[in-house]
Formats: structure tokens, sequence, C-alpha cells
């Protein structure tokens, strides 16, 4: 009961004071001694020492912990600012630098809270242009079924400016997108319009390449990836490619019909039926554009009516190559070229009736021949026109003669006025017939040189014939002069001879070494050689010194030469005059 009373106090007011008064109150009833009542005074004050020193390392630890949250705060802060990229952050700058921990701590937690909210805004923004990048990414790459969950958002940088990297890259993007789906849709719509011309299936081409190609699918959801462009690329370049060969199959196969139809003289109106082949017989790639006009069976239908035509061309083998042959005979009839006509046919009948030459064959090879035979007659027209001017020549110098020697030229009679102009006339042309042989000689020698082998008219050396000319009109001129200077002799003195041979002298004419011809029977070069070849080959060596330097000149009523230059000519061969 003592104690509970000493107790009692306890439950008041009390302090350390009352509680040693009582406690000195109770060792002094007890009788504890001195030594006693230090030792115990000693424990309490330990006691009371270990005490608080557990308080204040509770309090210490409490404050240590205190200022790790405040640190942590501040660090999630700055971390929070840091990846929002936000350093002007209105929350921050109300935070207290100094104040106790916990008014630190109250000052910073709804900045905390605010960065946190706009924190989670950031990386919802962060995760849906990240979404949209890795969609259009996988639709790209064709991997967009493959992707799973959504992408890792980088919590460390949410800064306005990496999200507008990313919305700019996002932007990049959806124009690449917009950029595919466009080509696509080109290649799809190239792609409809080759199937058509090419009479294929569209469907099941596009369909080939990619199931979302169909025309069903909306054009959002149709595959723009890398995989999907390149083999519509294919697509449309092995079109392209079958279109080409159709196209030069189908022009082949047309213009062997053209071919064919006019070696037959085939009707129009069976042309007609073909219309649709042979309008693209010069059209290229892009202009063919009609739908099924390379369609195969179009083509297949053309290369049955060219095989039919090929049949019914062997049958008439015989008709085409006759007139081919008719055109070869032609060409070189005009162009004086001789040929064997009926060793020719023979030979085309031999060989069609043998079987040993395809009927195309044979008849690519007389196109051949007479393509050869115009350039030939294209290479000799130019000699062959001054030849027929200088026969035509010849034929007047012939008249001329004869009208020279009508004694009844002058008489007054009907046309004996057109008969003096006709003589006039033929005297100029006659004074030309040198230089136009000259001109003959150099083009005739100029065309051998440059092709080596011999210019022939009608089977006749053209230089044989000119030097045959020559010859003649020489010994006629010859045979004129012996005949008026004997009718001259008694008349004239022989000092006046030479002033009169001296005023017809003119310079010598180079004449050619080649094989002479024979005249004609009024006087004119011949158009075939009437002299053999040991004749021809004797006086074109007995000629080949003197006749270099020999030319013809005409004065006004007949042509004359040097007296020199004829007996130079007369003792140098041993023939007899021809007459005029």
């Amino acid at each position: 009961m003592a104690v509970m009373d000493a107790q009692n106090p306890l439950l008041g007011e009390t302090t350390c004071g009352t509680l040693l008064q009582k406690l000195q109150e109770i060792w002094d009833e007890v009788g504890e001694s001195d030594e006693e009542r230090d030792k115990m005074l000693l424990q309490i004050e330990q006691e009371c020492l270990d005490v608080y020193k557990r308080k204040v390392e509770q309090a210490a630890k409490s404050r240590a912990e205190l200022l790790v949250t405040l640190s942590d705060a501040k660090l999630e802060l700055s971390t929070l600012v840091s990846a929002l990229g936000d350093k002007s952050f209105l929350g921050v700058d109300t935070v207290k630098a100094s104040g106790t921990i916990k008014e630190q701590l109250a000052a910073i937690a709804p900045a905390l809270e605010q960065l946190w909210k706009q924190k989670e805004e950031r990386v919802k923004e962060f995760s849906d242009v990240q979404s949209q990048i890795q969609k259009i990414c996988g639709e790209i790459t064709g991997s967009a079924n493959e992707q799973a969950g959504a992408p890792a958002v980088d919590e460390s940088d949410l800064s306005l400016k990496k999200l507008n990297e990313y919305q700019v890259k996002l932007q990049e993007l959806q124009k690449e997108k917009s950029d595919r789906l466009h080509k696509v849709l080109e290649f799809v719509g190239t792609v409809h319009d080759l199937c058509a011309v090419l009479g294929m299936d569209f469907f099941s081409t596009i369909t080939e390449v990619h199931p979302s190609l169909d025309d069903k699918t909306c054009v959002q959801s149709k595959s723009i990836s890398n995989d999907t462009l390149l083999r519509l690329a294919e697509t449309v370049s092995a079109l392209h490619e079958d279109k080409k060969q159709r196209i030069h199959k189908l022009q082949e196969l047309a213009t062997k019909l053209t071919d064919l139809w006019n070696l037959m003289d085939t009707p129009e109106e069976e042309r007609r039926l073909f219309d649709h082949v042979t309008c693209n017989i010069s059209a290229s790639v892009d202009e063919v554009d009609v739908p099924g006009a390379l369609a195969l069976d179009l083509i297949e239908q053309a290369e049955v009516e060219v095989e039919r035509l090929d049949q019914l061309k062997s049958s008439r083998m015989k008709e085409l190559a006759f007139k081919r042959q008719v055109e070869l005979e032609e060409i070189f009839a005009h162009a004086h070229i001789e040929i064997d006509p009926e060793a020719a046919r023979e030979k085309i009948m031999a060989l069609i009736d043998t079987g040993n030459v395809e009927p195309a064959e044979l008849l690519a090879d007389m196109d051949n021949q007479i393509t050869k035979a115009k350039e030939e007659a294209l290479s000799r027209k130019e000699i062959l026109d001054r030849v027929e001017k200088w026969m035509s020549a010849c034929e007047e110098e012939s008249w001329l003669d004869d009208y020279n020697r009508d004694d009844n030229r002058y008489n007054a009679s009907r046309g004996t006025h057109l008969n003096l102009k006709r003589a006039e006339k033929a005297r100029i042309l006659v004074n030309k017939i040198p230089g136009m042989v000259d001109t003959l000689v150099a083009k005739t020698r100029a065309w051998e040189e440059d092709r080596g082998i011999s210019f022939k008219y009608d089977g006749i050396p053209l230089l044989a014939m000119l030097d045959e000319y020559a010859m003649l009109r020489q010994e006629r001129e010859e045979e004129k002069r012996r005949l008026r200077d004997q009718k001259k002799f008694g008349e004239q003195q022989n000092t006046e001879q030479e002033p009169i041979f001296s005023s017809r002298s003119t310079p010598a004419r180079p004449a050619s070494t080649k094989k002479v011809v024979g005249p004609r029977t009024n006087g004119t070069p011949g158009r075939r050689l009437s002299l053999s070849a040991s004749q021809n080959g004797s006086r074109s060596a007995a000629k080949e010194g003197k006749r270099d330097s020999m030319r013809v000149a005409a004065p006004t009523n007949f042509v004359a030469i040097s007296k020199e230059d004829a007996a130079s000519h007369v003792s140098g061969t041993d023939r007899s005059p021809a007459s005029p």
C-alpha cells in the first residue's frame, strides 16, 4: 500500500525531481547507505542517458530518412524536369531552398504531383506517335502483322524537342506511305491496262502479287511494302516485255500478211478481215492500247492466216518467181546489161520442180537480185544517159552527112527551111560530140576503176565502142579531106596549103586504148560489137602511142582534123576508109 501510495503522485504531475525526492524518502526509510545511494543514482543517470541516446538516435534516423526522402524528391523533380525538357516548370520555382525538412517536402509534393501527371500525358503522346511510326514501318517492311504490343517509350527523354522529332519522322513516314500508296495504285492501273491489251485476267494477275491489291480492298488497306512494290515492278516489267514480244510477233505477222497479199494480189475485202492486225504494223509499244489488241487468240489467228497464205503461195510459186524474173529482165534491159533470160527461167523451173529450195528462200533471193540490179542500174544511169545523148548526136551527124551530100538541098521546095534549121542545129550538136566522147570516156574509166570491171553496153565494152567510133570518125574525115584536097589541088598553090591546114588544126584529144566496135550502117556507133577480139587488140596496140594526142574538132559545115594527125593515124593503121 505504501508503494501504491508513492506511485499515486505519478498519476498527477510527475517530474524527475519529485521522483528523486520520493526515492530519497524511500532510501531514508529503508536506511540505504550512501554508497548504495550513489551507486543507484549513477545507475539511474546511466539509464536516463541511454534513453536520451536512443531517442537521439531515433530522431537522427528519422531526420536522415526525411533527408533521403527530400533528396529523392528533389532528384525525382530534377529528373522529371530534365526528362520533360521544361526547366521553367511553374512548380520548380515555388520550391523553397530553406526551411525545415518537412516544409521543403511539403513544398515539393505539389510540383512532383503535377510533373507526374504531365509525364503520364507526355508518355501517352510518345506512345501514340511511336505506335503510328511502328505501324507504318511495319507496313513498309511488310511485317505489320508481326508487330506485337505497344512500343517501349524512353522515359529519360520526354522533351517536346524529342516529341517533335518523332512527329517529324511520323510525317515523313506518312508522306512516304502516301507516295508508296500512289505508286502502288499507279502500278495496279498499269497492270490493269496491260492485262486488258494482252487479254489476260487482271484479278488473278494482281492477287498473285498481294491479296490486298484486289479492287474490293479499300485503298488504305492495300499493301505498300517493299516486297509488294518490287513484285509489282517485276510484274509490270514482265507484262511490258510480253507486250513488246507480242507486238513484235504481231508486226512480223502483219508484215508477212501484207507481203503475201501484195504478192498474190489479194482482194481488199479479204485484207479488211485482218485490219485489226495490220493497223499496228508500225505502231510503237505505247501506241497499242486497245483492249484485246495483243490477245493470244488474235496472234494465233494471224499465224493461221499466214500459214494458209504460205501454202497458197507455194502453189503459185512459179507464177511469182516468173513475175520477179520479168521484173529483173526489165531492169537489166533498161540498164543495157546483157543476160540469158532463158537459162534463168530454166534454172527457176528446175529449182521449183526438184524442191531443193524453199519457196520463201527463192523469192527472197530473187528480191535480193532485183535490189542489186536496181543498185547496178542506178550506178550506170549517168553514163547511160550520156551514151543516149552521144548516140542521138551521132544520129544527127549521120543525117547531116546525108544532107550535105544532097546536091538539091538548097533548091526551093517544101520543107527546105525546116531542113536548113535542122542542119544548123545538127552542126552545133556535132561540134559537141568530141567533148561528149571525152567526158563519156572519163566517166566510164572512173566507173571501171571504182568497181574493177568493164562497163558493157548490151554486152559490148563501152570504151571499145568509143574507140571504134573515134577511129571511124577520123577515117571518115580523112576521106573527106583527101577528096577535098584532090578537088583543090589544081586550083591552089603549094604555098597556100599550109595556112589552110593550120587554120583547121586543133589541139589533140586523148583517145581510149580499149577495144573497138563496129560502125552502124549509116556511120554512127552500133549497139553491138562487130569486130573480133583479135582485131580489137591489134588495133588498140597500134594506136596506143598516137591516139592519146588526137582530138576531133569541127568547123562550121563539117568536122576536120589536122593534117599531121590524119597522116600519123593513117600510117599507124591499115584500114580501108569508111564511107560517110
